[in-house]
């Protein structure tokens, strides 16, 4: 039994790589948006041209951000959903709530400081995890039954 994986939420820091690499040996299929803050911003108007105002330049992106991300999500098994620190990801709230709707497994990263705010997502969550290691021990352990040593 294999694995489709994305993985949702901040753009910020390694957390992405962490599950990669510690995920390596396992039959995971991984998936993520585009990362490359810059080009997820701009693509809408890079690609369909210019927009004046800056509520279009964004809806344009967003949209385009969308076919992604939705093709994304209804093909994985399961989301991986990380709420970082120095922003609201708005966007990986929205992840983990269509992801819910699809009924897809959600695991959620998030810092303690978080459970408030991400009550309602983390119910929706089949596992609430505070490191990436938690969110390969998660997959290491549906893939082969084996707990962490």
């Amino acid at each position: 039994m294999g694995l489709n994986v994305y993985l949702s939420g901040e753009i910020h820091t390694d957390w992405r790589e962490r599950i990669i690499e510690g995920a390596q040996g396992l039959d995971v299929t991984f998936s993520a948006p585009v990362t490359d803050h810059a080009a997820s911003d701009d693509c809408g108007v890079a690609i369909l041209g210019a927009e004046d105002s800056k509520f279009w330049h964004d809806n344009k992106g967003a949209k385009m951000n969308a076919i992604r991300t939705r093709k994304a999500i209804a093909d994985a098994d399961v989301v991986v959903v990380r709420f970082g620190e120095q922003y609201k990801q708005w966007n990986a709230a929205f992840d983990a709530g269509y992801a819910a709707a699809l009924g897809k497994s959600l695991i959620i990263l998030q810092r303690p400081e978080h459970d408030h705010a991400l009550k309602e997502v983390d119910a929706a969550a089949l596992a609430v995890t505070r490191e990436p290691e938690e969110v390969v021990a998660t997959l290491r352990y549906v893939l082969t039954g084996a707990l962490p040593e």
